[in-house]
């Protein structure tokens, strides 16, 4: 992590930077933190000598990669979703000038009163999006990546989180879960993923709504993804039955669009959960080394919700009670009772 002379020694930089751009021209002195985030990247708004506010990124290499984002957000604006536009950069140094898409997030806005026309434009701008898909664009979800990121379950959630080891014959369950998993994500369908698709990287917006950010490790895998993301968010939850409603408007959205969703909805409900479970023993992971290796504690909260989903999910299929019977081995928990389909 960044000691706070490093730290200010970037904001030094930025806002010498800041100084030398002139198309649009920002006054530099006017920066100020827009958002958190959960890698090395700052976020700051500043404002321009045209009136219009402006977001700054910070990406400090050699730990970030501006290149990524750059080339992301030229793809997925192309597709007609309303993203960023990069309007002065220096990857060298990892800054760059981006419009700004305001500061209301899906989160801030989401309430039952909201929560059905939000999600439907969410769903619309996947559903272009997945349209403009074309592979050997961006890189591709295959069996490493997604295996590399079960893997931080083990790794950070049982054994810093909870302290646990792994016996063989645990161990042995817990793979031939992940290869279950794994079969049916790479059988699906492929198309472009935002990767983190939730109410924390949308923006509502007036029009085009919504804004979408955090678009930077973008890769092309399965079609179900970021659906999953959306409506499992780790941050808000929603009842089952409005969940499997949005779902199912979004499978007909995507067959009227063309896009190869399973035919069968059932089917294609089984390919969300699987690719569910997947995300969310990866983000079990990820919450968990956020705070064990990098001192960020504001996840710790939403582990239980994230757990909750884990375990409604796995408890619905016979292939994944292994992972049920492993979780309430590590939680203490006696036998649960759930459906198998």
């Amino acid at each position: 992590m960044s000691t706070s002379n490093s730290v200010d020694l970037r904001l030094i930089q930025l806002k010498s930077w800041l100084g030398t751009v002139t198309t649009p021209a920002v006054l530099p002195d006017s920066i100020r933190p827009a958002s958190a985030d959960a890698s090395f990247r700052r976020y700051f708004r500043a404002d321009g000598t045209d009136g219009v506010t402006y977001i700054v990124m910070d990406a400090p290499p050699p730990h970030e990669d501006v290149r990524p984002f750059i080339h992301v957000a030229e793809l997925f604006g192309q597709s007609g979703i309303s993203v960023p536009h990069i309007l002065a950069k220096d990857v060298e140094q990892g800054f760059l000038l981006l419009s700004d898409l305001g500061n209301t997030t899906y989160l801030n806005q989401l309430s039952p009163d909201t929560a059905h026309k939000l999600y439907l434009d969410a769903i619309d701008s996947l559903v272009l999006l997945q349209t403009h898909s074309q592979p050997g664009v961006l890189p591709e979800y295959d069996r490493a990546l997604l295996m590399r990121e079960l893997q931080l379950f083990p790794e950070w959630y049982i054994g810093k989180h909870l302290g646990a080891t792994l016996t063989d014959a645990q161990q042995a369950d817990l793979n031939k879960v992940f290869d279950v998993l794994l079969a049916n994500n790479l059988a699906q369908p492929q198309v472009y993923v935002h990767r983190d698709y939730h109410s924390r990287n949308l923006m509502v917006l007036l029009q085009g709504n919504p804004g979408i950010l955090d678009f930077q490790d973008a890769v092309y895998g399965p079609i179900t993804y970021d659906l999953v993301s959306l409506l499992r968010d780790a941050y808000i939850q929603w009842d089952e039955e409005m969940v499997l409603d949005w779902t199912i408007r979004y499978w007909e959205r995507a067959r009227r669009a063309g896009l190869p969703v399973n035919p069968d909805i059932d089917a294609f409900y089984r390919d969300f959960e699987f690719m569910g479970v997947q995300r969310h023993l990866k983000v079990l992971g990820i919450f968990a080394r956020l705070y064990h290796r990098d001192g960020k504690d504001g996840y710790l909260k939403d582990l239980p919700l994230v757990m909750e989903y884990t375990r409604k999910a796995a408890a619905r299929y016979r292939e994944l009670t292994p992972l049920i019977r492993l979780l309430d081995v590590l939680e203490e928990r006696g036998p649960r009772v759930g459906y198998t389909f």
